[in-house]
């Protein structure tokens, strides 16, 4: 049936998102997605298809015969954060934490940009970075009333786009890997890393994410969606819907350590970051036997980098809430029991997603919805030059429907690299490497099907689809600014001209919204304290 009918590679993801996006029920969504692409894979055989679903979950944990560790350790990790999550809180860390920063931090545009600027310092790996950033930054948001939404879209914009400009990062050890043997067949004389280096200079998107996220900071524009969710936040409170299904979020009356102490949550998760880190660089010279950056990022093992990181940050966690239990009644064994329950509770919902997404991915990849879209770049008959927005487009969306920027290099980079070898016109080499790059991490982020998505929002504590519904406007504006800029470099051959135009049209497009939509900074008091007495953190 796909033979005869390629097009129905894309009826799984569309209809997955399309669900996702009109029902917000996330996991029925993805479930139906998940069985539509298993139904194609197997011809509609129904016997076939429970194979395929079996298959495509079982891989998820078993793979090549061995334990699958990077979904596996995502997954621990995952749960693990929010075991040390629980017991920061109910140690007292979190809110002492929040007292501390409120004192120093007195302007929600401080709280703002807090989560801005921490996620431009983590850029090693985009996981890591949105589970962080989010568990962090939220008490210190949430005091200021601003939304989780808010908070969700500045950690997102800042881990994919920032990661994959970096070369000393996860993402650009795996983008080297693909570019080694793209480069080493054209006719450019320039190494690996300054190869990478100008086709990140033409990666228009991930350019104009940024400076989205510079301007929302500075200027408060609030586009769309994204103003009714502060506006409730500065008016009610609120900082998210309580009737949404909110990963990461625990349960308010979980009994809390007075006084706490704000290093029961510093310490932590400076030592997570530090584990971490750790982690990449013994797991990468074990691998690659060189100190050099690239060298043991290539060959890091970032995942088990994770857990790592996780063990010392638990354990102190814990430390930190059995320290004054003796002397505080409300703390026993039972309560102990529900802080470890609690914690694994409150990421389930990302855990589940993650499983269907997972599935949905590798169920697309058996369709070969990838490599539909791939095929649509080589048999363009497009003038050369314009095979920059081209495959910019095609890459967007095909990280839209697969939800993987990383599925996506790995598919397109060769695709388009070889096509520009083919037509010997290497001054378009590293624009083109660029736009794919620029449109796999559009596509990723537009896409609520896509794993840093969930993680985003997990670490921000907010809906999944509250997220997307809130960033696509922000998103439109980077893709409208980027296309323009890659349409400025097929015109003129300049790659800085084209920069030029992203910069220039992503700001006018923004500044523009923001004149029809005031900042709500103008609002009676934004900076009071919330009405609950105990505020959701």
């Amino acid at each position: 049936m796909i033979d005869d009918y390629p097009l129905l590679t894309l009826l799984p993801p569309v209809l997955a998102i399309g669900l996702a996006v009109t029902t917000r029920k996330v996991l029925l969504s993805l479930g139906l997605g998940v069985v539509s692409a298993a139904l194609l894979v197997a011809d509609l055989s129904p016997v076939d298809t429970l194979e395929e679903l079996w298959s495509a979950f079982a891989q998820i944990f078993w793979s090549d015969g061995e334990l699958n560790t990077t979904y596996v350790y995502i997954l621990v990790f995952t749960l693990a954060l929010g075991v040390i999550t629980a017991f920061v809180s109910m140690s007292g860390g979190t809110r002492a934490f929040a007292d501390w920063a409120h004192e120093r931090i007195r302007t929600r545009r401080g709280a703002i940009a807090l989560p801005a600027a921490l996620g431009g310092a983590i850029f090693v790996d985009d996981y890591f970075n949105a589970l962080t950033v989010g568990q962090v930054s939220r008490p210190i948001t949430d005091r200021h009333r601003v939304s989780r939404a808010k908070l969700t879209y500045l950690v997102d914009s800042t881990s994919a786009p920032v990661a994959v400009l970096m070369p000393f990062s996860s993402w650009g050890a795996y983008i080297l890997g693909i570019f080694t043997p793209i480069i080493a067949a054209s006719a450019l004389t320039v190494s690996d890393l300054g190869a990478y280096v100008r086709a990140a200079a033409a990666n228009y998107y991930a350019w104009a994410a940024l400076l989205m996220v510079v301007l929302v900071v500075a200027l408060n524009v609030d586009l769309g969606p994204m103003r009714r969710e502060e506006r409730r936040a500065l008016e009610e409170g609120r900082t998210y819907e309580p009737g949404d299904d909110i990963p990461g979020q625990l349960s308010e009356d979980l009994p809390v350590h007075r006084p706490g102490a704000k290093r029961a949550l510093v310490v932590p998760f400076v030592l997570l970051v530090l584990g971490v880190l750790a982690g990449i660089v013994w797991s990468g010279v074990r691998a690659s036997g060189s100190w050099a950056p690239l060298d043991l990022l290539a060959d890091a093992d970032v995942t088990w980098s994770l857990l790592v990181g996780a063990a010392p940050a638990l354990l102190a966690a814990l430390y930190y809430y059995s320290r004054d239990t003796a002397s505080n009644p409300k703390f026993s064994r039972s309560t102990f029991g529900r802080g470890w329950w609690e914690g694994l509770r409150s990421m389930w919902p990302a855990v589940s997603i993650l499983l269907l997404a997972w599935m949905l991915g590798s169920l697309i990849g058996s369709l070969g919805t990838g490599e539909y879209l791939g095929g649509l770049v080589e048999d363009s008959s497009l003038p050369t030059e314009w095979l920059v927005p081209v495959v910019f487009l095609v890459a967007l969306a095909m990280a839209f429907a697969t939800g993987t920027s990383w599925g996506s290099f790995g598919l397109l980079l060769p695709i388009a690299g070889g096509i520009v070898n083919a037509v010997e016109a290497p001054e378009l080499l590293l624009p083109v490497l660029g736009a794919v790059l620029a449109g796999a991490v559009a596509g990723d982020h537009a896409s609520p099907i896509s794993d840093t998505t969930i993680l985003s929002s997990t670490g921000a504590g907010c809906n999944v689809i509250t997220h997307v519904t809130t960033q696509l406007p922000y998103v439109a504006v980077a893709v409208v600014a980027a296309t323009a800029g890659y349409c400025g470099l097929a015109l003129t051959g300049s790659t800085t001209i084209g920069f030029v135009v992203t910069m220039l049209v992503g700001a006018a497009v923004l500044l523009g919204a923001r004149r029809l939509s005031p900042p709500l900074d103008a609002l009676p008091d934004p900076d009071h304290e919330p009405r609950d007495a105990e505020p959701a953190y």
